[in-house]
């Protein structure tokens, strides 16, 4: 990859059984480039608040920081409803953030989830607001912080190598799966 993004992180989460309460595994894919450059980890809580803060504290704190230039999250929100205040992880990292998603979400469902079912889910709602509108971008879906939409499609065009799915998206998601049900089942 040429240009301003060579080094980038992308983070999903783990499967985890619908039932369960505590802390989520999240991964994240380094590349440099097209190459996969290493992999780092932390955990969320389950329907929690501490995604944004998790999340900068394991991208800041490793030996890989020094060098990205943009994050890429694979939706907003981990381990069910623990929404990312993109806007923050930006301020805490100084890296544009892009959450992507590979179909638009359905806002109405996910308002009446979060206002019926979750707790401080009028505060989740908010985020996901503040977020602005998921756009198509790219042959997928994003919403960014940090980086205008020109730029956006421009990194994440650049990092479709296997499909839509940006690369270090594709590759979390299938390191995740594979840590924690012993193999990757889904193709990313």
């Amino acid at each position: 990859m040429t240009g301003p993004f060579s080094h980038v992180a992308g983070f999903d989460d783990a499967p985890f059984q619908r039932h369960h309460r505590g802390d989520v595994l999240v991964i994240g894919a380094v590349f440099a480039g097209s190459r996969l450059d290493g992999v780092i980890s932390t955990r969320v809580r389950r329907d929690g608040v501490n995604s944004t803060a998790r999340l900068a504290d394991c991208l800041t704190g490793s030996k890989y920081f020094a060098q990205l230039q943009a994050i890429l999250l694979q939706g907003i929100a981990f381990a069910g409803f623990n929404v990312v205040d993109l806007q923050a992880l930006h301020r805490m990292t100084g890296l544009p953030v892009l959450a992507v998603s590979r179909h638009a979400p359905d806002l109405a469902a996910i308002r009446k989830a979060l206002l019926d079912k979750v707790p401080g889910g009028a505060r989740k709602w908010r985020l996901i607001e503040a977020a602005g509108p998921m756009a198509p971008v790219a042959g997928v879906y994003c919403q960014q912080a940090g980086i205008d939409v020109a730029n956006a499609a421009r990194l994440i065009a650049t990092l479709q190598i296997h499909g839509q799915l940006p690369e270090p998206l594709r590759v979390a998601h299938m390191i995740a799966g594979g840590v924690a049900t012993g193999e990757s089942r889904h193709r990313a």
